[in-house]
């Protein structure tokens, strides 16, 4: 997965055409951990342009990202981009292989 660390990043990821994952991940948080094994073994049999915006190393990246996207921060957080918008989005437990696939598939 690309790292965000800047907003300029940030900004070019979304504006590649296709879609495209970021997920916002604490590395403190077991949750988080959870979600980012789910996403990772998505990846490995569905592969797309994914992107990690790490809470604590990029705080201003996951804000801007928060009011970019029009979204409540969380934490984990993961969002299917597509053109720029947030296509689908899931947080904490919900961030499942299985719900990528299918957010995917939608």
């Amino acid at each position: 997965m690309t790292p965000l660390n800047d907003q300029a990043a940030a900004e070019t990821f979304l504006a590649q055409p296709g879609p495209r994952w970021i997920l916002k991940h604490s590395n403190t948080c077991p949750i988080s951990s959870a979600a980012l094994e789910q996403v990772e073994a998505h990846l490995a049999a569905q592969p797309l342009p994914a992107a990690l915006v790490v809470v604590q190393e990029a705080r201003p990246v996951s804000n801007w990202l928060a009011a970019h996207l029009g979204r409540v921060h969380q934490s984990p957080q993961l969002f299917l981009i597509d053109g720029g918008q947030v296509r689908w989005a899931a947080s904490h437990w919900s961030i499942t292989a299985d719900a990528m696939a299918a957010a995917q598939r939608a």
